[in-house]
């Protein structure tokens, strides 16, 4: 005998649900992890690397330019010899902050109950 399916008590989300346009903003690996590092000011490319040394160069790249496009951090080419380019959060990457740092929070929550 199959069992019923009862019927979800939630209210359902608005078309344009604000918790999916957020996590799209952070979505992708290291997506957070960049945005954390940027939380401090602007950052190199090389010093990003650095800070997260698991990441690869490809996908570093990858998740900059994706960043860029949504708005999340801005790209400055630096006037010296040879260029150079700084990263920096956005008025709106830098609203995203409270949120990584709570879930940081929770991790750190979990890792302690484990």
């Amino acid at each position: 005998m199959a069992l019923k399916v009862t019927k979800n008590k939630s209210p359902k989300p608005p078309v344009g649900c604000a918790l999916t346009e957020c996590m799209a903003m952070i979505s992708g690996a290291w997506a957070p992890n960049v945005i954390w590092h940027l939380r401090g000011g602007p950052r190199r490319f090389n010093e990003l690397r650095v800070d997260i040394p698991p990441i690869s160069a490809k996908v570093l790249s990858a998740r900059l330019k994706d960043l860029q496009s949504r708005g999340v951090i801005t790209r400055q080419v630096q006037p010296t010899s040879p260029p150079s380019v700084q990263y920096q959060l956005t008025e709106l990457g830098a609203e995203l902050v409270p949120a990584i740092e709570a879930i940081v929070n929770v991790g750190h929550k979990l890792k302690a109950d484990a």
